[in-house]
């Protein structure tokens, strides 16, 4: 086997190994979980309408600030959604409530969300604040 052909099975087995770890990561003894969610604010227009009118979907809140508490209340991350209102954290199993921080311009807070993260599946969160437009 050339030394060419070596290095081609080396990075075949490397990326395979990367692929079957994509959706857990170890760190220490604790595998983690990818969670990810998104966030927005609605209602955009002061009528609704019926068909609904694409440009009063809600709109993407980035920038906005959630905190992940486990069960004992205790802090285990603070997520900052990107600009289209996107976040991703990974965990380990177990049981977290979303806290979603107020956002400057928008009426109150978002409803905390309580979750499970385990190996059989990765939740995906649906944060809404409201606009206070009626």
């Amino acid at each position: 086997m050339t030394e060419l052909s070596r290095f081609a099975l080396v990075a075949i087995v490397v990326a395979v190994l990367t692929a079957a770890c994509a959706t857990a990561r170890t760190t220490g003894a604790t595998e983690e979980y990818p969670v990810t969610g998104y966030v927005h604010a609605g209602p955009v227009c002061p009528v609704e309408r019926n068909p609904p009118d694409p440009a009063c979907a809600d709109r993407p809140v980035g920038g906005a600030v959630l905190l992940v508490v486990d069960k004992q209340g205790k802090d285990i991350s603070e997520i900052r959604t990107d600009p289209e209102g996107k976040f991703d954290v990974l965990l380990p199993s177990g049981t977290y409530t979303l806290v979603p921080q107020p956002v400057e311009g928008l009426l109150g807070t978002a409803s905390a969300i309580d979750f499970a993260v385990d190996p059989s599946g990765s939740p995906e969160l649906d944060v809404a604040y409201d606009t206070g437009i009626r």
